[in-house]
């Protein structure tokens, strides 16, 4: 069993990356071992397709030295927060007993977003409980597991964050995981059709984004997360 210390909740490949790579890649420089789920393949997107959305992450995921990244191939758009889509998630909670969990924004743009922020929030609970039964890919019962923590990362819309985490020795590492997606974003020599992630103004924003959530806690590059617990601490000098 290959147990995480942080596993990453994200519906669409690419996600992950617009919103938390440089957290990933910052806790995995400490030691920490992180992977990612993607829910769906993205199928719906504008631009590429699901066997190029896949290999995109691939390649991020070497960027961002992940120790595990796995698709559910949920139908994009269509997924619900439903026990069948729950179920799904509490089997993956299960087998990387992840102490910390971070999942899409509470509430975005795309409405994929929240709902999927929802159905992780629930099956992280629910993974918690023993009455529910799971089983692994070889059949064999799964204990019950809860996250000590589930973080929401911020995405397309503003949302005032709960914390910041400081990115800015990872920011280069941040930006080559999303342009790992190549079929997603600005490209002069594409043919196929303009979205709202490929114009250049895009990837403007995303680095606009991260300056101004580091600017709020005095770095250069920083990353928002919301909670929906009170967090606590013991030790005053842990804040900074």
């Amino acid at each position: 069993m290959l147990k995480l210390d942080i596993l990453v909740f994200a519906v669409h490949p690419d996600d992950a990356e617009l919103g938390c790579s440089g957290t990933i890649a910052s806790h995995i420089a400490k030691g920490k071992k992180v992977g990612i789920v993607d829910f769906t393949q993205g199928e719906l997107g504008t631009r590429g397709s699901a066997e190029i959305r896949l290999a995109e992450a691939d390649s991020s995921s070497k960027i961002l030295g992940l120790a595990a990244r796995e698709n559910l191939k949920m139908r994009d758009g269509f997924f619900k927060n439903d026990e069948a889509h729950q179920k799904q998630l509490i089997q993956v909670i299960r087998k990387y007993q992840p102490e910390i969990v971070l999942a899409n924004a509470v509430e975005d743009r795309h409405p994929d977003h929240g709902r999927a922020a929802e159905l992780t929030l629930q099956a992280c609970f629910y993974s918690g409980l023993r009455m529910i039964e799971s089983t692994d890919e070889n059949g064999n019962t799964q204990a019950a597991w809860r996250p000590k923590a589930v973080y929401h990362y911020i995405q397309d819309r503003y949302i005032e964050p709960d914390f910041v985490t400081d990115i800015s020795d990872f920011w280069e590492t941040k930006e080559k995981s999303i342009r790992a997606f190549k079929s997603q974003f600005y490209d002069p020599n594409s043919n196929e059709p303009e979205s709202y992630l490929t114009s250049p103004d895009f990837l403007k924003f995303v680095i606009a984004r991260s300056q101004e959530m580091g600017h709020k806690i005095g770095t250069k590059y920083g990353e928002g997360f919301t909670i929906s617990k009170t967090m606590g601490v013991k030790n005053l000098f842990d804040l900074f």
